[in-house]
């Protein structure tokens, strides 16, 4: 879909007469200060242009993608050593970097790390440490944006940040109200008080994650708009004066205040409020003498379409490709070219809009548990085939690891479609091939999301998960033809082991190793699929297969396997329904890939299913790990008498503050760590005192 840049650049007519007389430095090597998904983006475009990559890994990303992709890779330290700005300096000097890429997140929108790399004679690519400032204080930007007519919304961005004086301000703003991190950004340092009782709670959170994130505390506090939705505008200028809009993108969608789906450009504007959110932009951007790709982020009623400033970020988005998929360029490219010096490649009557686009955020995390981050291996891994219309934006493979250090987004599914109907409908299909399994993600639910039938008529907002939670997490039933895709898949891969003489270290219960193919089959199978266990008899002789669940009538199913590069594919003819289908089978855990998404299934023995160990979790006799993380703080001890809802202790995952809460009266028996450990998902992190259970 990218189309090439190179066109017209010596058409550059805007920079004659006042304009300064561009002063190009090519750059033939940059330095990427981040990692993952955005390190391999910005390699790729590198190399299309010839321009070499140098790499910097922590130690848990030794190994990664973006190490392999790169020229040149150069460890920076711990996990946290993305941020160690001066150590990323040196790499560039000492590999001969003319600029630095910083991607998004990490150092992209620390005014210190501009400043520094001016001062080393190292490029930047980004805006100017001075736009960073101005824009990266929300108060400050807020009276920019004013001066320079662009809507802002009312609230309080003083700096008298005593509690006293926030809550008088809350109290004059009204409930609900947002409190906002003033240095934040990706959802973090952000909380809603809906009443002033929750008022000081929730700026305690919101204050802890600010610092932690951002190394501030401050806050600013602002009217809550319910049910907004949430439009932004891509915005591009040079270093002579100039800048441009790429249209507008939706970002509505959102769980944790974090995007999830996002769509370009937004649905039911008018061309004329089209122009003045871009034209809106392009002022807030010249009004801090802005430089690079930069978002101007706005808050718009979704029932009178007025419009009112929000943020702005000072780097590329991670939803940089919908707006690159609609006007066929390429973002990064743009982002070299202008870091050496050139003047934006085309004027605003010269960038065209075509079709629609689609990205969904593919992220290790368990929706139905309150999107709670995960971590872990990827032990297997399917995409869909790239194409011009659709992209995969990773930086893992399968096999690699979902760090607990690092933000659990897995790849970004971009899709084009001539229309938003068609864009969607590929979206969907798209995200029924993307097969993972080894660990929990959102791919199911992003399917539902996008099936959704008011998602369908763009009836969207940020408050739309909430509003249609029943919905789109309706009780899961478990259908008798799924049960016997489980049992075929096991059957199938046992007679492909047995077939090419393998050990079957696959089959769970390393059974039949030596069977031939034309032989007579009887398997039983427990099957285990949300907390409830299904029998499941399967006779296989000669081709001919036979299939009971739960005791019930035998079925006649004629099955077959088809070919997909050494992957398990299935094609069935269940109750005169024939389909086809993938899964995998990694020990005793079995996955079906189907058009509404994935299910998983857990082979058990019968003996296993009346053992009860203490499985309570947080509403018995502990509280576990909601999902991986490092223990930030411990509120508790041993011995202490606690009432429900008191606050237990503090898990930073994803860098992301989670409070455990005590889910009933107790008193505390013991903790499972302390300060500073790594705490597995599941893990108990405090247990308490309780006669029914046995120590």
């Amino acid at each position: 879909m990218y189309t090439r840049l190179l066109q017209n650049f010596g058409n550059s007519v805007r920079c004659m007469a006042t304009k300064a007389t561009p002063k190009v430095k090519p750059i033939n090597k940059i330095l990427i200060s981040n990692r993952g998904e955005i390190a391999c983006r910005v390699i790729r475009t590198a190399r299309k242009l010839g321009v070499r990559t140098v790499a910097v890994y922590s130690d848990p990303d030794e190994h990664s993608l973006h190490t392999e992709l790169a020229d040149e890779a150069y460890r920076v330290g711990e996990a946290a050593s993305y941020l160690r700005g001066e150590r990323i300096l040196e790499i560039a000097k000492q590999s001969g970097a003319q600029a630095i890429h910083p991607g998004y997140g990490f150092l992209s929108e620390s005014v210190e790390f501009a400043e520094l790399c001016q001062k080393e004679g190292v490029i930047f690519m980004g805006p100017p440490s001075s736009a960073i400032r101005d824009m990266g204080i929300k108060s400050t930007s807020k009276a920019i944006m004013a001066a320079a007519g662009v809507p802002i919304i009312n609230g309080y961005h003083g700096d008298d940040q005593s509690d006293a004086c926030l809550q008088a301000e809350a109290a004059i703003i009204g409930f609900p109200l947002m409190i906002k991190a003033v240095r934040g950004g990706g959802g973090k340092g952000m909380r809603i008080a809906e009443k002033p009782e929750d008022f000081l709670t929730a700026l305690n959170s919101a204050r802890t994650e600010s610092l932690k994130a951002f190394g501030d505390s401050s806050v600013l506090l602002e009217r809550y708009v319910r049910s907004p939705r949430h439009v932004e505008v891509q915005v591009f200028a040079d270093q002579y004066g100039d800048a441009v809009y790429l249209w507008e993108r939706d970002c509505s969608v959102q769980r944790r205040h974090q995007k999830i789906i996002e769509e370009a450009p937004a649905p039911g504007l008018t061309e004329e409020l089209r122009r003045e959110l871009g034209e809106a932009a392009v002022r807030a951007a010249k009004a801090v003498g802005y430089v690079g790709a930069g978002t101007v982020e706005f808050i718009l009623d979704k029932e009178d379409l007025s419009f009112h400033f929000m943020e702005m970020n000072t780097r590329l988005q991670v939803e940089h490709p919908i707006s690159e998929m609609i006007t066929g360029t390429d973002l990064v490219e743009w982002q070299i070219r202008i870091a050496a010096g050139e003047p934006l490649p085309l004027t605003q009557a010269q960038i065209t809009r075509r079709g629609h686009a689609f990205e969904a955020r593919i992220y290790a995390e368990n929706p139905r548990g309150g999107f709670l981050p995960g971590a872990g291996p990827l032990r297997y891994l399917n995409t869909p085939k790239p194409s011009a219309e659709v992209r995969v934006e990773t930086g893992v493979r399968e096999g690699d690891e979902v760090s607990v250090h690092y933000d659990p987004m897995i790849a970004k599914l971009v899709v084009w479609g001539e229309n938003r109907t068609q864009a969607l409908n590929s979206l969907i299909a798209r995200l029924g091939e993307y097969h993972i399994s080894g660990l929990e993600t959102n791919i199911n639910f992003l399917i539902d999301l996008a099936s959704h039938p008011e998602f369908q008529l763009a009836n969207v907002h940020t408050g739309f998960i909430e509003e249609h939670f029943d919905t789109l997490f309706p009780p899961i039933v478990v259908e008798q033809q799924q049960l016997s895709q489980a049992a075929l898949s096991l059957i199938f891969n046992e007679l492909q082991a047995a077939s090419t003489n393998a050990s079957c270290r696959q089959d769970p219960f390393a059974a039949a190793a030596n069977i031939r193919l034309n032989y007579a089959l009887i398997r039983s199978y427990n099957l285990k699929a949300h907390d409830k266990v299904y029998a499941v008899d399967v006779k296989y002789d000669n081709g001919n297969i036979d299939i009971r669940v739960d005791g019930g009538a035998w079925q006649v199913i004629k099955a077959e396997r088809v070919q997909d590069n050494g992957r398990l594919k299935i094609r069935a003819n269940i109750d005169s329904n024939i389909s086809t289908y993938s899964a995998n089978i990694d020990g005793a855990h079995v996955t079906l890939f189907l058009e509404n998404g994935k299910l998983d299934f857990e082979l058990v023995q019968p003996k296993f299913l009346s053992a009860q160990a203490d499985q309570l979790g947080s509403g018995g006799s502990r509280v576990v790990a909601p999902m991986p993380g490092v223990l930030e703080k411990i509120l508790v001890k041993p011995g202490d008498i606690v009432k429900k809802g008191d606050s237990l202790a503090v898990l930073i995952a994803m860098k992301m503050e989670h409070i455990l809460k005590a889910p009933k009266d107790a008193t505390i028996k013991s903790i499972g760590g302390a300060v500073g450990d790594n705490m597995a998902k599941g893990a108990a992190v405090i247990t308490f005192v309780d006669d029914d259970v046995n120590n």
